[in-house]
């Protein structure tokens, strides 16, 4: 629909009005920093920052209703710069005019509700939010929409002059960033830094397909974290890693579209999210809590991070359950599985410990839970999604067998339901579901197949070499009549069908 197809009491908020009072605000000393430049962390003291807006009272003055309508309305609009994340301008980055917004087809990502007897093998009710269905194949792009859509903003109205992005990357980070870099290219150059060895080929693919320029270095993610934070301190590049709190802004998205899908009733709602570098689980967190204060939904769903045994700081830090006795540790990262998680120091640790804080306390009870699982778990339990008709990654693995893990320790209840993250494309980690396939995973995974769960080709040759088809000797006449009826018969014979 266009706009002026609306009723015209709905045409008033219809479309985003650019407007707020954005800040910076540092985690540490609690300073207000101008959005200006593009700030990482704090000049005085030095940690990480989150957007503020100071003018969010403002948005109270349409009831929770009112919001729930606006942004249902909008769901029927056809105009680009609303039909991604920024259908929720108001809580993501209301600065950023619509001519601004970078929309490549993010977000809306479905709600798949998981078969019987899938649920049945995991013993919950649950669904999975195929994440892997934006346009880079995973989460990320719901960051880079809004952090790209920023510095398309400096440029285009801030006379930024030309921007080159630079990111660290287990994958998917660089595949995202470079995508969007490359559409708004030549104003925005893309560069990113892999650890060599670590990042699958079809995730290698992507960013060298954008044209962005590729760097792998030795190491792990942790390492190159490090690179780009030194680099990002001395030149003038756009870090694009979950540092930037642009980034946040945008990956908050999920939460507002898991509301809006089950129509703002979130009661009894458990939501897991694999922890990588713990953008995502701070983002989702800060969204639901903003959905809470305007009354667009009435309680707070269950928030539960799921680690791997072989990079599980967060889960590590929160075994203490004193906050005042909690140490914060790095760990060394071992080889897993879910690559996109596999960081040893995440970089929002600061955020999660601010934001669970405030969530715990505005839920008013317990709501925010940490779970381990093991590489074994997180393969099996992708393997399983899939052989039921989803479509998911190491990582929507690691969330269903966090589910199976949470409702074993008694976090997740009886009657309660679950949205599992599957944060990209099953297609980018195929390679691991070879290696399952064919029992050949690295002593260091820790990983066996479940007999049960390999599949592999069955080659069917039922005549003799001479007398099959070949490229460039094809058969004809009676020669393929026997080649057909012998095959089918074979194939049959293995399906235990009976001829009619």
């Amino acid at each position: 629909m266009r706009p002026e197809d609306f009723a015209p009491q709905d045409q008033k908020h219809l479309l985003p009005q650019a407007g707020g009072e954005l800040v910076y605000r540092c985690l540490g000393c609690q300073a207000a920093l101008g959005i200006e430049r593009l700030l990482y962390t704090c000049p005085h003291c030095g940690q990480v920052l989150l957007i503020e807006d100071q003018a969010f009272d403002r948005l109270r003055e349409i009831p929770g209703p009112g919001w729930r309508r606006i942004f249902d309305l909008r769901r029927m609009l056809n105009l680009p710069a609303l039909k991604g994340i920024f259908r929720y301008a108001e809580l993501l980055a209301p600065v950023i005019p619509l001519d601004s917004v970078l929309y490549l087809g993010e977000g809306h990502t479905p709600l798949v509700e998981a078969s019987a007897r899938l649920k049945a093998a995991a013993g919950a009710e649950f669904c999975f939010k195929n994440d892997g269905q934006n346009p880079s194949a995973s989460f990320k792009d719901r960051g880079m929409a809004v952090a790209l859509s920023y510095i398309n903003y400096l440029v285009k109205h801030r006379g930024a002059g030309q921007v080159l992005s630079i990111c660290a990357s287990t994958g998917d980070t660089s595949a995202s960033a470079a995508l969007y870099a490359s559409y708004l290219a030549p104003a925005v150059k893309s560069a990113v830094l892999l650890p060599r060895g670590k990042v699958t080929p079809q995730q290698l693919s992507q960013p060298l397909g954008s044209g962005a320029m590729v760097f792998e270095i030795p190491g792990v993610f942790d390492d190159c974290m490090k690179v780009v934070e030194y680099m990002a301190e001395r030149y003038q590049v756009a870090l694009l890693n979950s540092k930037n709190a642009w980034r946040i802004l945008g990956q908050e998205s999920y939460s507002y579209e898991i509301a809006q899908d089950l129509d703002y009733d979130l009661t009894g709602r458990v939501v897991l999210v694999p922890i990588g570098n713990a953008g995502n689980i701070s983002a989702v967190m800060s969204g639901f809590m903003k959905l809470k204060e305007l009354g667009i939904i009435s309680e707070l769903p269950k928030v539960i991070g799921v680690q791997s045994e072989h990079a599980d700081p967060v889960f590590r830090f929160y075994q203490e359950k004193d906050p005042g006795q909690r140490v914060w540790r790095p760990v060394t990262v071992q080889a897993s599985v879910a690559q996109a998680a596999m960081i040893g120091n995440p970089v929002s640790m600061p955020r999660v410990v601010e934001l669970a804080r405030r969530y715990e306390e505005m839920a008013g009870s317990e709501r925010v839970s940490v779970v381990q699982v093991r590489e074994q778990e997180i393969m099996d339990h992708m393997i399983l999604a899939n052989r039921h008709g989803h479509v998911v990654c190491t990582q929507g693995g690691e969330s269903l067998a966090g589910l199976v893990r949470a409702r074993e320790l008694g976090i997740v209840g009886p009657g309660e339901q679950a949205i599992c993250d599957a944060t990209a494309h099953h297609l980018k980690f195929v390679g691991f579901q070879q290696m399952y396939f064919e029992d050949s995973f690295p002593p260091e995974f820790g990983v066996k197949p479940r007999p049960e769960l390999r599949n592999q080709p069955q080659e069917v040759a039922a005549l003799g070499e001479d007398e099959l088809p070949a490229p460039g000797r094809p058969l004809s006449g009676q020669a393929f009549d026997k080649f057909v009826q012998a095959t089918a018969q074979e194939i049959a014979r293995r399906l235990g069908l009976e001829e009619r």
